[in-house]
């Protein structure tokens, strides 16, 4: 049976984190350990966790300057020993039947390397967060995240990666910690793409996405400014972990094989790797065979 670790990132977030770590308590399904890691906090989050669970031997407390968002995802993963690492966000609240969600998933597909989930929005805003309506076999997604950046997850508190994955993704150099002290989930995200993880989205209804306006991402999601500099950070991080890997654009010309990995591509799949078929070297008429095919491929949903 799979075993959950579950790691909590806090920033003066004291008038929720308890709610969180509840809520990863009360899973149906309980974790194997739950480990909230403190980046600094200065309004008495600190005082808070230690005298709620300072002696609960479910919970490891982590204290320690404020590095950032990636920084302590680095510690907090570094710190569990369980074959899948959650992530929730200190503000953010788990359904009791998450992780009992995750389980069977997780337990039936050994080849799945990467779980998103959607998100619920609650708080001051209303809005459903998903990937897809269904569930969705997204096979492997590297060479089309190397190309086009497309978003193959969610934020953070619906992220779930074998740890083997999740250590693989976080080996960073300490010199990005300052760059992603906010939204370091794009460097989960793009990094198990490109390294070659198996992703699948799961909608579950399980997680809650609290709105309060003081959200990171949420709060400044349609500023223009905002927008141009998380896609220049997103490319970076990409073109990073490609060079681990040696991948450059010229791997388009094996976007079919990418493709064929998916069970059931929706339209907007087919047409990203159609499109994906046509940046290839190959000869013109070779290029747009692939492309046709793609399009043509009768696995395809009707999305």
């Amino acid at each position: 049976m799979t075993t959950f670790a579950v790691v909590v990132t806090n920033y003066n977030y004291r008038a929720f984190v308890e709610a969180a770590v509840d809520s990863a308590l009360a899973q149906r399904y309980a974790p194997r350990q739950i480990v909230v890691v403190d980046d600094g906090s200065t309004d008495g989050s600190p005082e808070l966790l230690r005298q709620r669970y300072g002696t609960d031997p479910r919970v490891t407390l982590l204290f320690g300057e404020n590095g950032g968002q990636l920084s302590a995802f680095r510690r907090g993963v570094m710190s569990t020993d369980a074959d899948v690492v959650c992530f929730l966000d200190a503000d953010d609240l788990w359904e009791p039947g998450y992780l009992e969600a995750l389980a069977r998933l997780y337990d039936q597909r050994a080849d799945i390397d990467f779980v998103f989930s959607d998100l619920k929005v609650f708080g001051d805003d209303s809005e459903h967060i998903r990937f897809d309506e269904r569930p969705v076999d997204l096979g492997f997604t590297a060479i089309s995240t190397l190309v086009f950046q497309p978003w193959y997850g969610a934020p953070t508190s619906a992220l779930s990666l074998r740890r083997t994955w999740a250590v693989r993704t976080l080996d960073l150099p300490a010199s990005f910690d300052a760059l992603w002290r906010l939204c370091a989930d794009a460097c989960v995200v793009h990094g198990a793409s490109i390294l070659g993880a198996r992703k699948y989205f799961l909608p579950t209804g399980e997680v809650r996405y609290r709105s309060h306006g003081k959200n990171g991402w949420w709060a400044t999601r349609r500023d223009p400014v905002s927008i141009y500099r998380n896609r220049i950070r997103n490319l970076g991080i990409i073109n990073h972990y490609a060079a681990i890997v040696g991948l450059d654009r010229s791997a388009a010309d094996l976007g079919k094989y990418e493709y064929r990995t998916k069970v059931a591509p929706s339209r907007t799949e087919r047409k990203r790797y159609a499109s994906l078929a046509l940046h290839g070297t190959a000869p013109w008429w070779k290029r747009w065979e692939r492309a046709l095919g793609i399009m043509l491929d009768r696995r395809s949903g009707k999305r």
